[in-house]
């Protein structure tokens, strides 16, 4: 008798995957090993994570791709600990340390010293991102360059970090004999700003250099640590967050009839009189299906970007 393995299963649902990412993995690792157990290649996410970070990784299946744009300029929360008394080619504990100071140069910095340093980081600064970044240069990622040898000089960009907290400050040596202070804190910040340039920056400030030793992303925007699935036992069917739960987190939301809903279809402009002006807006069909974004001016609503009706 003969047995007929079912196919493997094809995902066509759109939404969104809070997943936890683990450390030691990229986040294009994330990405492929989504990608297998949805059976989709279209699968994006919303801001990278380094290999050495866990948390909050967002990431969008098919249609739902297209709401990334929306969620990856969100601010974001981290927690992190920032090693002071030696400072790294990378800003982090992956790169090659430098000398560590002298247990002298530690012993006068004072909690206050630190507290002061990390207010002159606190609000809208001017930040140099890490050469080993992803951002691009002529095309290339920066890690990618310095990996070849090439030096990389990243131009300073405006960020801001609304809050940063010290939960904690402990004096150590490490294996080696040196001495350290670690931080332990909390950062609220900006899309785009470095949590190992922060690091980096204090060290700098207090004279003694500082990296980066470990960083976990609480959150993205709404989006929480406490609501993501763990990468290992993933259940893509019951952890995917439908398109207009998302929506309804980011956006005002516009009701719309079944006429409405023909019309925004074919890209008419359809006639909201009394609803406020918005410069983007979740437009949702009567059963509950996210139909696209759009722009509210004057009473009249025109579309943003319409999205695909999901395939069960």
């Amino acid at each position: 008798m003969s047995t007929t393995l079912p196919a493997p299963h094809s995902f066509k649902r759109s939404g969104i995957l809070l997943l936890d990412k683990p450390a030691g993995m990229t986040s294009h690792d994330v990405v492929a090993i989504t990608r297998r157990k949805a059976g989709t290649r279209k699968v994006g996410h919303a801001g990278t994570l380094d290999p050495m970070a866990t948390g909050l990784l967002v990431l969008g299946l098919n249609g739902s791709t297209r709401l990334l744009t929306y969620i990856v300029g969100a601010d974001k929360e981290y927690l992190a600990r920032i090693r002071l008394g030696q400072s790294s080619t990378t800003d982090d504990a992956e790169g090659d340390l430098f000398e560590a100071v002298p247990a002298a140069a530690l012993s006068v910095i004072s909690e206050t010293d630190i507290l002061a340093g990390i207010a002159n980081l606190t609000g809208d600064i001017v930040q140099t991102p890490s050469s080993v970044s992803a951002i691009k240069v002529n095309g290339k990622r920066a890690y990618d360059l310095v990996r070849e040898g090439v030096e990389v000089e990243l131009k300073s960009r405006p960020v801001t970090v609304s809050e940063f907290e010290v939960l904690g400050v402990v004096r150590g040596e490490s294996d080696s004999g040196s001495s350290f202070i670690d931080v332990e804190v909390r950062v609220v910040c900006s899309s785009g700003t470095y949590i190992r340039a922060l690091a980096r920056d204090l060290g700098a400030g207090l004279g003694v250099g500082g990296h980066l030793t470990a960083l976990r992303r609480t959150r993205i925007g709404p989006f929480r640590t406490s609501a993501a699935a763990d990468l290992e036992d993933l259940d893509v069917e019951a952890a995917l967050l439908s398109p207009v739960s998302v929506v309804e987190l980011l956006f005002d939301v516009l009701r719309l009839s079944d006429e409405q809903t023909v019309d925004l279809g074919h890209g008419k402009r359809i006639q909201v009189p009394g609803r406020p002006d918005a410069e983007q807006a979740a437009a949702v069909s009567p059963e509950g299906r996210l139909i696209g974004l759009v722009t509210v001016t004057d009473g009249v609503a025109r579309t943003l970007i319409n999205f695909p009706e999901d395939a069960e």
